[in-house]
């Protein structure tokens, strides 16, 4: 049985909390300094908040061997439980010789800083290519999750983590609700049924679009757009978040949206982190999840619903979230409204189809995306940012 009296359990049943207390936090400092160190990458840091927060429960640190294994090849923990992303701490041979089984390791951020601890109950070597190919369905260098992985040091170190301090986003403070204060927040609203809608990208219309189509099912959206590390090419979180924010007061029902950051580091791997973003969503407290089209995908690597099918392979109630899965919507020149081909009557021709990477490429280009597109007020903000040209509503 869960220990939860909200409307959705946590994945495994019960929320993790691995954030030191006042009393551990001395203890540590006191250690800190004799302690052996291993220096984090952004990614490492996202996934240590992610698990100490509990958004990545079951999980109580970095994956072990007989995990790591199962959910590369199964996408299930050793127990059984789905699970579709390794959640890994890669280092260096030389690193990992430093290091003994059944003693405390200090984590440190990529500028030097104390921010965790590792209780190290394994170290393993891994195969990078059986990762690559199986996670990210290529080991095509140009992919940036196989990227990640080719860089990574060969030996996974494994056991609980502690982090240190939970400190504020100091770019979106008001906005990090982890997910014990979002469980609490929907439970106050009185909502049963809370849909996750994952981004890393600006929201355009089609976002807006099966946005409002799900609200018309459910209690409230959880506006969940990701800030952790992404690709160089990304739109920065501070952009993606005015966007939001001007979109939400103008456009939305303010009593059923809620607004939070996912501190997560993007992986772009398509299929299964769609179903690694839902698990996520779950541990929010979220009932059902947006999948939409190329859901984490990059450049061509996954099928346009790759992402869905995936979701297939698992049992009914399986996940213990339900996804909710919508066509790529388009602008429709005939309806004059947006629409996908379950609804819309119209030719390929008198479509406008969306995307957050056109996007991109049109401001790039300096041209302003059209209404259909983007709302004007968030294309002038995107175009502002971007500094592609002065342009007033």
């Amino acid at each position: 049985m869960s220990q939860h009296s909200d409307r959705i359990a946590p994945h495994g049943g019960i929320l993790v909390n691995r954030i030191a207390t006042l009393d551990q936090r001395q203890e540590f400092f006191d250690k800190a300094e004799v302690l052996p160190r291993v220096q984090l990458s952004d990614r490492s840091i996202s996934d240590l908040q992610m698990i100490a927060i509990g958004a990545l429960s079951p999980l109580k640190g970095f994956m072990n061997e007989a995990d790591y294994r199962s959910v590369v090849k199964q996408m299930r923990l050793s127990n059984g439980l789905p699970w579709s992303v390794p959640i890994t701490l890669s280092v260096t041979q030389a690193v990992a010789d430093t290091l003994k089984e059944g003693t405390l390791v200090r984590l440190d951020s990529p500028a030097g800083e104390f921010v965790g601890l590792l209780e190290l109950a394994e170290k393993y070597h891994y195969s990078k290519e059986e990762e690559a190919l199986n996670v990210y369905r290529t080991d095509d260098l140009k992919h940036p999750g196989v990227q990640v992985v080719d860089k990574s040091g060969p030996v996974n170190l494994a056991g609980d983590i502690w982090l240190l301090e939970r400190e504020l986003d100091v770019r979106f403070p008001q906005y990090q609700i982890d997910p014990a204060k979002s469980r609490m927040l929907f439970t106050e609203k009185g909502w049963k049924t809370i849909v996750g809608f994952q981004t890393r990208n600006p929201i355009h219309r089609a976002h807006e679009y099966i946005q409002k189509c799900a609200l018309e099912i459910v209690d409230g959206l959880f506006l969940h757009p990701l800030v952790g590390t992404t690709k160089e090419d990304d739109i920065p979180a501070d952009v993606r978040m005015r966007c939001y924010e001007i979109l939400l007061e103008k456009y939305y029902p303010k009593d059923r949206v809620i607004l939070a950051i996912n501190p997560a580091a993007m992986r772009y791997a398509g299929p299964r982190e769609a179903i690694f973003h839902a698990l996520i969503r779950k541990n929010y407290g979220c009932t059902h999840f947006i999948v939409g089209r190329d859901h984490a995908g990059v450049g061509d690597y996954y099928g346009t619903y790759d992402a869905q099918h995936i979701f297939d392979e698992f049992e009914p109630g399986e996940l213990g979230i339900v996804p909710m899965k919508f066509e790529h919507a388009f602008y429709c020149k005939l309806t004059e409204q947006m629409a996908t081909t379950k609804t819309s009557p119209s030719t390929p021709e008198q479509r406008v189809h969306l995307s957050g990477t056109k996007v991109r490429e049109m401001l790039r280009a300096g041209k302003l995306p059209p209404p259909q597109f983007s709302r004007p007020e968030v294309a002038a903000e995107l175009a502002k940012a971007m500094n592609i040209f002065n342009y007033e509503i």
